[in-house]
C-alpha cells in the first residue's frame, strides 16, 4: 500500500464524481421517464426490450399511451398528482402485461425535471415478510422505545428490528461526528460477518455529494455488488437526474468498496434530525439479497420513527443540561449586579464562570487588562491567542475542540487549553471571554487505514477504496472534549446579558455626553458673545496708538516710542487671538455647505501666496496627485492654509525649504498629507498639538496664536473625517488629513 499518492492523481476525484446522473440503473428493475410536458417517453433503460418486447430506440420519442396502453392507465392518475421534487412515491404492487406473460411488479413515481420517472422492480424470488410478519417486530420496537431512556440504548434496539425484518447479517448504527467521519455506534448481526463496533471511518468513504443523496433519499439498496449496470437510453443528450431513483446505479469505487468489505448486499436508511443527516442504518449481506419495496418501506417508517425518538432523548438531555448551566448563569449576573464595574463579578468568581462551560481554565480580556484563571495559558499566550481569534474568526461565539489544528502556536500549551470556546463583548475594543479545556489523548480504532491508497493499472494511477478493514489504531492528540450544544448556547446568553449591561452603561454615557453637548453650545455661545465684543476695544486701541505716534511722535521719548510699539504689537496680536477664537466658535455653529473641491487647484493657489510672503527664501515644493473631494470650500481651504503656512513657517531655519503635499486611498476614504524638512516636535506632546492655544514652540522663535491646527481637526472632524500627525525634533513633521468619500451627512 503506498501512504502518499502520485503527485498527478486527484485524490478528491470521488467527491466530484456525478454519481445522480449515472446513466444507468440496477438490472433487478425497469425505468421510464415520461415528459409531462407531450405525455411521450423520453428515456428507457435498455431491458424494456426483453421485459416489454420494446425496442428503446423506436419506443422513445413516442405517446407512452400508445406504447403502453395498459401501462400509462395504471399510471394516470399518479402521473397527474405527482409527488413534489426530492421525494419518491410508492405505488404497491402492480399486474403489469409483459413480453413473457403478465407479471407483478412494485412501483415507484417520483419527479426529474420535466419528467415523471416510474420505476418497476420485480418482487424478490425468494420468500419474503410480508406486512402481517413484519407488523409485531414494529410493535415490539415502539413498546422497546420507552424503556430506552438514552441514545446509546436506543440505537442496539433500531439495529435489533431492522435486521430481524430484512434478514441481513450485518446492521450498523452509523452516526457522523462534525467533520462527517462516521462511528458505528451500534451493531446487531450473526457469525458469517465481523464486527465493525465502535469502528470509525473518515469522511472520504462518503463523500458530499453522496451525502446530500442519503439526505434527500433516505433509502437506497444495491442486492449484488457484481451486477452489470443496464444503461438508460434516450434522445435528449441532456443526462436523466436520479438523486429520488430507487433503481439508481451507484458508482464503480462503491461497488468495488462493497467487494473489499466482503458484503454482496447493502442496504442504507438515512436518520435525519432537523433535515440534517445524523447517520445511516447500513445493512450487509455476505451473499447477493433482494429486499421487497413493501419491507423497505417499513424499514423506512420504522428509521422515522427512530430519528423522533433520537431527537426527543437529544432533547431531553439538551433541556436538563441547559436547566443546570441556567442556574450557573444566574449567579453569575448577580455577581455582576453586585459591582461597580461588571467584570470584576466574572473574575472574582472563577469557579462559576468555568462550571457555565465545563471548562478547567478562562480568561477575561479588555482594552486594558487579562485575567488568567484556573488552568489557563498565561497571559502573553492569551493575548496572542486573542489576536488571531481577532482576525480569523469575527463570530460572536467561536468554538473548537481541535484548537492546536487551526493555530499551531497552541500546541506548546495543549495540556491547557486544546479546547477553546470565546465570546466577544465587544468588538470596538477587543473584549473575550475565553473559555479553555486540556488536552485528552485518546487512541481512535478506524475500520483499515483511513487513507485512500493509490495503485498502479497498466502504468497509471488510479484511486481506489483501501482493500483492508482490519482495525486501525491512531492516537488522536491536541484534541479536548466537545463542548456541548448546551454549553455553546449557555456562554451565548451570557453574552447576551453582558452586552445588555453594556448598552445600558453606554445610554447612560449618551444622556452625560448629550449635558456635555448643550455645556458646550453654551460655552460656544459665550465665546463667541466675548470674541465678538473684545473686537472693537482691540481696534480702538490699536487705531488710537496709531493716532498718537502719527501726531505726538517727535514730541516722545526714546522710552515712550517704544511703549507707544509695544502697546501696538502687543495690541494687534490680541486681536488677532481674538479674530482667532471668533472663527473657531463659529465653526461649531456655522452650516457645512459641501460640495465638490477642486483640491489641486486649491493648493496651487495657497501655494503662489506663501510663495510672494516667503520671498527671498528658497522653498522646494512637490505636489502629488490630489484627487477633488467632497467638502465645505471654505472651510477645507482654512484647513490647507494653516497646514501649508505652517509647514512654511517651521522651515525658517532651513537654507533649503522642502514641502511635499500628496495623498494616498485608505478604505472608502481619501487621505491627504503635508510634509515639511523643518523644526519637527516631540512625539510624547502629540496630545497638545491639536489642542486649543497649544504651543510646542516658544512664540519669540515662531509667532502664531495656537489655534490653527485646533481649527484643522475641528474642520475635518465635523467632515466626519479625522486628523493625526508624525514628527521628531529637528526631522520634519508629517500632518495627515482623511476625508471620507461622502460627506454630504456631515455634521
Amino acid at each position: 500500500m503506498n501512504r502518499q499518492a502520485p503527485q498527478d492523481i486527484d485524490l478528491t476525484a470521488c467527491e466530484r464524481e456525478p454519481i445522480h446522473i449515472p446513466g444507468s440503473i440496477q438490472p433487478h428493475g425497469v425505468l421510464l421517464a415520461i415528459r409531462l410536458s407531450d405525455r411521450t417517453l423520453a428515456y428507457a433503460s435498455a431491458n424494456i426490450e426483453a421485459v416489454f418486447g420494446l425496442a428503446p430506440t423506436a419506443a422513445l420519442g413516442r405517446s407512452f399511451a400508445e406504447l403502453m396502453p395498459a401501462l400509462a392507465r395504471a399510471f394516470e392518475a399518479p402521473l397527474a398528482d405527482l409527488p413534489p421534487a426530492g421525494t419518491t412515491r410508492t405505488l404497491g404492487t402492480l399486474q403489469i402485461a409483459t413480453a413473457q406473460g403478465p407479471a407483478s411488479f412494485e412501483a415507484a413515481i417520483s419527479r426529474s425535471g420535466d419528467c415523471a420517472v416510474l420505476e418497476l422492480e420485480e418482487p424478490p424470488s425468494e420468500t419474503v415478510p410480508g406486512l402481517e410478519a413484519i407488523y409485531p417486530t414494529l410493535r415490539r420496537f415502539v413498546e422497546q422505545l420507552q424503556g430506552a431512556s438514552t441514545v446509546d440504548t436506543l440505537c442496539p434496539l433500531a439495529a435489533q428490528a431492522i435486521r430481524h425484518m430484512t434478514g441481513f447479517d450485518r446492521v450498523l448504527i452509523y452516526r457522523f461526528d462534525e467533520q462527517w467521519n462516521g462511528t458505528v455506534v451500534a451493531e446487531d448481526r450473526n457469525d458469517a460477518l465481523p464486527s465493525y463496533l465502535d469502528l470509525r471511518f473518515p469522511a472520504s468513504d462518503i463523500p458530499a455529494q453522496a451525502r446530500e443523496l442519503y439526505r434527500r433519499n433516505r433509502l437506497r439498496i444495491i442486492p449484488d455488488a457484481d451486477y452489470t449496470p443496464v444503461p438508460i437510453q434516450s434522445r435528449d443528450p441532456a443526462p436523466l437526474d436520479l438523486s429520488d431513483s430507487v433503481l439508481r446505479s451507484v458508482s464503480p469505487v462503491h461497488l468495488e468498496y462493497m467487494r473489499n468489505m466482503g458484503t454482496l448486499a447493502s442496504m442504507s436508511i438515512s436518520i435525519l434530525r432537523d433535515g440534517r443527516l445524523w447517520g445511516l442504518i447500513s445493512c450487509h449481506s455476505k451473499r447477493p439479497k433482494r429486499i421487497s419495496l413493501q419491507v423497505r418501506n417499513a424499514c423506512d417508517f420504522l428509521t422515522q420513527i427512530f430519528s423522533l425518538q433520537l431527537e426527543a432523548r437529544e432533547n431531553t438531555v439538551l433541556a436538563e443540561n441547559r436547566v443546570r448551566l441556567g442556574h450557573v448563569q444566574t449567579r453569575l449576573l448577580a455577581h455582576m449586579a453586585a459591582e461597580d464595574y461588571f467584570i470584576t463579578g466574572l473574575v472574582n468568581h472563577p469557579e462559576d464562570l468555568m462550571l457555565l462551560a465545563g471548562a478547567q481554565g478562562a480568561a477575561v480580556l479588555t482594552q486594558d487588562h487579562c485575567w488568567c484563571l484556573g488552568n489557563a495559558p498565561g497571559e502573553d499566550e492569551v493575548r496572542a491567542l486573542l489576536a488571531w481569534l481577532s482576525r480569523h474568526h469575527q463570530e460572536d461565539v467561536f468554538a473548537t475542540d481541535r484548537l492546536p489544528d487551526l493555530y499551531p502556536p497552541a500546541r506548546t500549551y495543549a495540556d491547557r487549553a486544546s479546547g477553546l470556546l470565546a465570546i466577544s463583548i465587544s468588538k470596538a475594543h477587543a473584549s473575550y471571554v475565553l473559555w479553555f479545556r486540556p488536552e485528552v489523548v485518546q487512541t481512535v480504532k478506524w475500520g483499515g487505514n483511513p487513507e485512500k491508497p493509490v495503485h498502479e493499472e497498466a502504468g497509471s494511477g488510479r484511486l481506489h477504496p483501501r482493500r483492508s478493514f482490519e482495525i486501525w489504531k491512531e492516537t488522536v492528540q491536541g484534541r479536548s472534549l466537545p463542548w456541548d450544544r448546551s454549553e455553546v448556547e449557555a456562554v451565548k446568553e451570557l453574552r447576551n446579558a453582558i452586552v445588555g449591561i453594556v448598552l445600558r452603561r453606554a445610554e447612560e454615557l449618551a444622556a452625560l455626553s448629550e449635558e456635555l453637548r448643550r455645556s458646550n453650545k453654551e460655552l460656544e455661545a459665550f465665546s463667541y458673545s466675548v470674541s465678538h465684543d473684545l473686537r472693537a476695544p482691540f481696534r480702538h486701541i490699536v487705531g488710537y496708538s496709531e493716532l498718537l505716534k502719527k501726531h505726538e511722535w517727535a514730541a516722545l521719548s526714546e522710552k515712550g516710542k517704544r511703549y507707544i510699539d509695544t502697546i501696538i504689537d502687543s495690541a494687534y496680536t490680541a486681536g488677532t487671538l481674538v479674530d482667532n477664537l471668533l472663527r473657531f466658535s463659529q465653526m461649531g455653529r456655522t452650516a457645512l455647505k459641501p460640495r465638490q473641491v477642486d483640491i489641486a487647484a486649491l493648493v496651487d493657489e495657497i501655494r503662489h501666496r506663501l510663495a510672494q510672503d516667503a520671498a527671498g527664501r528658497r522653498i522646494e515644493w512637490a505636489i502629488g496627485d490630489l484627487p477633488p473631494v467632497v467638502a465645505d470650500p471654505a472651510l477645507i481651504r482654512l484647513v490647507f492654509e494653516n497646514l501649508m503656512d505652517n509647514a512654511v513657517k517651521y522651515t525658517r531655519p532651513r537654507d533649503i525649504a522642502r514641502i511635499e503635499i500628496g495623498s494616498a486611498r485608505g478604505e472608502d476614504e481619501t487621505i491627504f498629507f503635508v510634509r515639511d524638512n523643518g523644526v519637527g516636535f516631540d512625539m510624547r506632546y502629540i496630545d497638545k498639538l491639536f489642542g486649543v492655544f497649544q504651543r510646542l514652540h516658544r512664540i519669540e522663535d515662531f509667532e502664531g496664536t495656537g489655534i490653527g491646527l485646533a481649527n484643522v481637526r475641528r474642520i475635518v472632524e465635523r467632515h466626519g473625517g479625522r486628523a493625526w500627525a508624525e514628527g521628531a525634533p529637528e526631522r520634519g513633521a508629517t500632518f495627515f488629513v482623511a476625508l471620507p468619500d461622502e460627506n454630504e451627512g456631515a455634521a
